[in-house]
């Protein structure tokens, strides 16, 4: 876990002219800053760098989008739920449930595309010519997605698949509805100037495909027998409904695109279209509208896959046509859950949904606030989706306590230890750098990292000792069993329970600990002459609280901290700062243990004789 953003690697790169090279300052796999460089004569001897373009490269831009962000963040909801509900999705309910999701999936797409709209219109120019931009390709995406509705997820049969067909082209080509209204809203629709524009139709499928032979076949004679020569406005909508592939063409200027055509022409020359010839009726009306010129456009390599029915060669073109995995990542998931890709694995190991999931994930990681949607995603990955949040989560930093619980929560839940004792000790790290003592120890006893908790027991006596009193009473008071994490923290939680039994007049109990915690070997060394002192006003009791043997430690106690006094000057004496003040203590102690000395055994002995 790192506590602050990660140092940047540095490389330099040579350019086409010898003269100019670009530094790369990568800060890891979401930012890099490029700085391109030349070299000016200062003199014969000397070149001097210039840096005259600096490009700051940011990968998955569009986290960044205000308004992209609330289509990353209300999909994800979408996302979350699908999961939840897979073991739901059984018997015939599976499709409505899985088609009902699609739609949620869109609906989302379409209100993120209005509220572009909105803005777009409010906007400059330039600006607004951005958000029309973005406002194409979210068009395009849920054009894409609601043809794979309708093809891979409700599976439609012949008959009703040019049902779906013809909704699906009336929503996304929306100005032949908007006419229609209008030429059927007037006084007399025949004399509308759109109505000839308009070969509309108000009928079910159902009755379609029951006239339809019929009218065909009344269609045909007419134009055989000559009925509208004379009108050629008429002869020509006659040919239009025997779906005359020239005189559609003719009206080219009406439809919006191919697949416009596309629909246009199965609705009147094959109504009934099986789903396996829409391939064949796709290339054609591709090749005739285009008239053969058509180039290499990803989206019509995209919609050609889908009539196609390759499933995977959608997933790659629109992986390669569009600017960020968040498309291809839930189509992709809604797939699998449609069991159509289940037989499609990578070979380095994962399938292609978990494979686009991390790679959606990934990004999301580089967005200071979107990183806790980015867990969900990892989650769903069985296969190295817990590998792969554990090393972006130890790239988060942990700028705020606040944002440190939150990716904390996250660790502890999923029971990631390694993780969850790094962000502690960082923490700790912080804590102790700010004096925050009681918070330093906290962490450093939930990171159960013994080494760190006995640096802030050391960092508490000192203070204890500069102060006379502790701080963080709560939390010192109520250790408990963490107290065992060190001795030192033994020693601290120990010495504060000294202080509370004193404070209670409970002399004896507090002489027994006092004088385990110099013979256990626990306190430091550095801390016994503070011990030793704390012992003075017990010995100077009335009565006796130490007895002869309990002495006779302390003094052994005190001989050997003594005996170990370090020569004055040298550079590490550190026990003895003030030598005046250090003797005068010494010989109150001794003074109070041999007077005490005495006392005890003058009140054991009397004790024996009677």
């Amino acid at each position: 876990m790192e506590e602050l953003d990660a140092e940047p690697t540095v490389t330099l790169i040579p350019g086409v002219n010898s003269k100019k090279k670009q530094m790369c300052f990568d800060w890891g796999p979401s930012e890099m800053l490029v700085c391109e460089t030349s070299f000016n004569k200062k003199a014969k001897s000397e070149k001097v760098p210039s840096c005259p373009f600096i490009h700051f490269i940011r990968k998955d831009e569009d986290v960044y989008s205000q308004i992209l962000r609330k289509l990353f963040n209300e999909s994800h909801g979408i996302f979350v739920g699908l999961q939840r509900i897979e073991e739901e999705l059984t018997g015939k309910s599976r499709k409505a449930q899985l088609v009902r999701v699609s739609k949620n999936y869109r609906s989302v797409i379409r209100a993120c595309m209005e509220e572009m709209h909105q803005i777009a219109i409010a906007k400059d120019p330039a600006g607004g010519r951005q958000l029309n931009s973005q406002i194409s390709i979210l068009s395009a995406i849920e054009l894409i997605w609601n043809l794979c509705e309708i093809l891979f997820i409700e599976v439609a049969p012949a008959g009703s698949l040019l049902l779906h067909l013809l909704d699906w082209i009336r929503l996304h080509v929306c100005e032949a509805d908007s006419l229609l209204a209008d030429v059927l809203g007037s006084e007399n629709p025949s004399k509308h100037e759109s109505f000839w524009n308009l070969p509309g139709n108000t009928q079910t499928l159902t009755e379609l495909e029951l006239k339809w032979q019929h009218w065909h076949e009344e269609c045909e004679r007419h134009l055989q027998d000559g009925t509208f020569i004379a009108n050629p406005q008429l002869e020509c909508l006659c040919k239009i409904m025997l779906g005359d592939e020239a005189a559609l063409l003719e009206q080219k200027e009406l439809l919006s695109n191919w697949y416009h055509f596309l629909v246009t022409r199965l609705l009147y020359s094959n109504p009934t279209v099986k789903p396996i010839d829409l391939h064949y009726y796709a290339q054609s009306s591709l090749d005739l509208f285009m008239g053969g010129e058509s180039g290499p456009e990803p989206l019509n390599n995209i919609l050609m896959a889908a009539f196609e029915f390759d499933i995977h060669q959608v997933i790659k073109e629109c992986s390669i046509a569009l600017s960020n995995w968040w498309f291809v990542a839930h189509l992709t998931d809604l797939l699998d859950h449609c069991r159509l890709l289940q037989s499609h694995n990578l070979y380095f190991g994962s399938n292609m949904r978990e494979f686009l999931l991390l790679e959606y994930a990934s990004g999301l990681f580089a967005h200071h606030s979107m990183w806790q949607l980015a867990v969900d995603y990892f989650d769903s990955c069985p296969e190295l989706g817990r590998v792969s949040l554990e090393l972006h989560i130890e790239r988060i930093p942990l700028n705020t306590e606040q944002k440190a619980l939150k990716v904390l929560r996250i660790c502890e839940q999923r029971q990631m230890t390694e993780q969850v004792r790094s962000i502690c000790k960082i923490l700790a790290m912080k804590a102790v750098r700010n004096n925050r003592l009681g918070s330093a120890l906290s962490w450093s006893i939930r990171a159960k990292d013994a080494a760190f908790a006995t640096l802030v027991s050391d960092r508490f006596l000192m203070d204890y000792c500069d102060r006379g009193c502790f701080s963080d009473l709560d939390l010192i008071d109520n250790l408990g069993p963490a107290m065992m994490l060190s001795d030192r923290l033994t020693f601290l939680g120990k010495y504060r329970e000294f202080h509370r039994v004193y404070g209670e007049k409970r002399f004896a109990d507090a002489a027994s600990l006092l004088l385990s915690l110099m013979t256990s070997q626990i306190a430091p060394r550095s801390f016994w002459m503070t011990l030793l002192t704390d012992a003075l006003p017990l010995l100077e009791q009335k009565q006796v609280i130490f007895s002869a043997e309990q002495t006779y430690e302390l003094m052994r106690c005190l001989e050997d901290l003594t005996s170990e006094r370090p020569v004055r000057g040298e550079p590490d004496a550190q026990l003895f700062q003030d030598d005046d003040i250090e003797t005068t203590k010494v010989e109150m102690l001794r003074l109070a243990l041999a007077r005490n000395l005495a006392r005890a055994i003058i009140r054991e002995g009397s004790l024996e004789g009677s």
